[in-house]
């Protein structure tokens, strides 16, 4: 194992990261995301095991609205089994209960047929990305990973967290820290059996917590994701760490797939998000998401940066809305204070500075009062 990593309690916690081992006695914390923790305990089976021992019937030429049909119908077998607590008996009984024809081929089968038209952000070019990357993300059929590793700066909750970031973005935000493979092609193609192997190597290692999802933006690479997943092995949890902007369509494929939700949350109205990250529609689209997620009854971690001078027109906003719509036995909130002047940012008037320290202890302060469950 390596040197920085170990175990506390079974969990793997990482040694400079004291957070980390404190986390697992956070009473709120391992409540909120209970599910999520059983996973990491290797008491309960990741929700993606479970989708194999769906069995499904279909045929790879029926049209994509045949394959949304029986889909549909095989969700609620899925959700029956998960509202029953089954499999809680020992999460290794799904191994040997997955058969061929299961319910997350066939999530596999539909978003590779998504790829024809592509509609799996909001965006809904409807390229044909076997033939062209002429859409707003820029990719084809293929995936391009930028890099993969074992990430110990996210959140007490998550590290260790094995992070695939995935290269290219739906938006085009003028702050991006990681602009230079969200904004620019990067990265390389891999083959799903490799990430495949790599995660389960450091599951069985007891080396992380989890599989990162994250990019760039993840979303565009549903049809990659769900392959890896269709070869993986292991009981890891997954988490979809995006900027939420999905189409409704790839949120009920990645229902049943996905462990805790990671979103960023990051205006409270759409001009904001216009002016700076070229999105339409971005705060009409994100909230439907959250509300979509939170009726899934999965659990939900959601990131809210700071932006200087926007506390009033977006952090407020932002807090205010997550205290009024979703259910706080399933959220925690991570009020971000890493803000810095990145990419093109010194070209706006507004967020050419870092924040202040009281502007982001005003959010704190506001979020507390509302009631929600805060994390690091």
């Amino acid at each position: 194992m390596m040197s920085w990593i170990g175990q506390v309690k079974g969990i793997p916690v990482v040694w400079g990261r004291p957070d980390s081992i404190a986390i697992l006695d956070d009473k709120e914390a391992l409540e909120i995301f209970s599910r999520y923790w059983r996973v990491v305990r290797n008491e309960v089976p990741a929700k993606f095991l479970i989708l194999k021992t769906i069995e499904v019937e279909y045929n790879n030429e029926d049209e994509l609205d045949e394959l949304w049909k029986i889909h549909d119908k095989a969700m609620n077998d899925f959700r029956r089994v998960v509202a029953s607590n089954g499999y809680d008996d020992g999460w290794e009984k799904v191994l040997k209960d997955a058969v061929s024809n299961n319910l997350l081929t066939l999530k596999k089968h539909i978003a590779e047929k998504i790829l024809y038209s592509c509609h799996f952000c909001e965006w809904k070019c409807n390229v044909n990305r076997y033939i062209t990357n002429n859409g707003v993300c820029k990719l084809g059929k293929n995936a391009y990973i930028a890099s993969m590793f074992i990430h110990v700066g996210e959140e007490p909750e998550l590290v260790p967290s094995y992070t695939i970031f995935f290269s290219h973005c739906n938006f085009k935000c003028v702050f991006c820290q990681n602009w230079d493979i969200s904004q620019v092609h990067s990265g390389r193609v891999i083959e799903p059996i490799y990430v495949a192997n790599a995660i389960f190597d450091e599951w069985l290692n007891r080396n992380i917590r989890n599989v990162n999802w994250v990019g760039g933006e993840p979303t565009p690479n549903i049809h990659f994701i769900l392959n890896v997943l269709q070869k993986l092995e292991a009981n890891v949890p997954q988490i979809w760490n995006s900027n939420l902007y999905n189409s409704i369509e790839s949120l009920n494929l990645l229902e049943g797939v996905i462990d805790l939700w990671l979103p960023d949350f990051k205006y409270g109205n759409n001009n904001c998000a216009l002016r700076l990250s070229k999105i339409p529609k971005y705060f009409d689209v994100v909230t439907r998401n959250l509300k979509i997620i939170d009726g899934f009854g999965d659990e939900i971690l959601i990131r809210h940066l700071v932006l200087p001078n926007h506390t009033h027109c977006c952090s407020e906003k932002v807090v205010k809305w997550i205290a009024e719509n979703l259910d706080k036995k399933r959220v925690r909130v991570n009020i971000m204070a890493q803000y810095r002047p990145e990419y093109q940012a010194k070209k706006y008037n507004d967020i050419k500075r870092s924040i202040r320290l009281d502007e982001w202890k005003y959010v704190i302060n506001y979020a507390r009062d509302l009631g929600l469950n805060l994390t690091t």
